[in-house]
């Protein structure tokens, strides 16, 4: 059953912050949110983590971009109108008087029409605004873009640390329990294996657990092992073999303690070599290494 833990350490919040999972995905995200208020509090972090790093990295427009911009602009303008002679200047209107037909003594002002060049200049100042916002808009979304995949780099490294972090801690347990049973001899008892006449200078040991039941191995040498083959471990309780599991490649090579199954109760520990994954019995004629408790 999946729990918030698993949740937290799978990635997949940071994928949702940086937009990368699909609707489906995005829902089940945030259906955990819902149901875990660990995975609300790191999401939300997340989202908040990402508009600070955004805002913190964002990019001021390089100096005398507006006047290089405005004097393109500018530019285009007066060469696209075709230039024509300079008319003389209209004398300025006079307002004209006007008398009203409903009250002849009342006089209005005739309206005086807005010059076009003063239209033209309204058009050029919208313009010139629309194009500084359309290049303000690109440089942002350019800022955000580079933003999102620094942040994507940071949370990969995050990740792949976090998991570095995980298996030296998973080593560290290990290595506290082998010592553990190292000095432990009253509770451990060393079943010393000598090897078999085919094997004479094979060498291993059992350390037996009876009251709770626990086994480990420690390989001292043992030949090299076939392509396809494992060594198996076998408890021997009143004659009758039973497994204990099959030994690691690492474990094989001598690289530390290897916790085998649970056996209730034994006599003696013998070694066989059998198929990868192991066998139901013994293959007698493979024996490697035995000794009695």
């Amino acid at each position: 059953m999946e729990n918030y833990q698993e949740i937290l350490e799978s990635g997949r919040l940071e994928q949702y912050a940086l937009g990368e999972l699909d609707p489906a995905a995005r829902a089940e995200v945030e259906a955990q949110a819902r149901r875990y208020p660990e995975v609300r509090e790191e999401l939300d972090a997340l989202l908040a983590g990402l508009d600070v790093y955004a805002e913190a990295h964002a990019l001021t427009p390089p100096a005398g971009m507006r006047e290089r911009v405005l004097g393109r602009v500018l530019a285009e303008i007066s060469t696209a109108t075709p230039s024509v002679p300079a008319a003389p200047a209209p004398a300025p209107e006079v307002p004209t008087m006007r008398v009203l037909a409903s009250n002849p003594h009342v006089a209005s002002v005739a309206p005086v029409a807005e010059p076009a060049a003063r239209r033209s200049g309204w058009a050029i100042a919208a313009s010139i605004a629309l194009l500084l916002s359309l290049v303000g808009n690109a440089m942002l979304y350019t800022n955000l873009q580079q933003t999102r995949s620094d942040l994507a780099l940071a949370l990969g490294e995050q990740t792949r640390f976090a998991s570095a972090t995980q298996v030296m801690e998973r080593r560290l347990s290990a290595t506290q329990e082998q010592l553990h049973v190292l000095r432990s001899p009253d509770e451990y008892k060393l079943v010393a294996l000598a090897g078999t006449p085919a094997h004479p200078t094979a060498r291993a040991r059992v350390l037996f657990n009876k009251a709770a039941h626990r086994v480990y191995v420690d390989v001292a040498q043992l030949p090299p092992l076939p392509s396809g083959k494992q060594y198996q471990l076998w408890a021997l309780d009143q004659g009758k073999p039973v497994d204990a599991g099959v030994l690691t490649a690492a474990t094989t090579a001598g690289d530390g303690l290897q916790q085998m199954k649970d056996i209730t109760s034994a006599q003696a520990f013998a070694m066989t070599v059998e198929p990868t994954g192991g066998s139901a019995g013994p293959t007698l004629d493979t024996m490697t290494v035995i000794g009695n408790i």
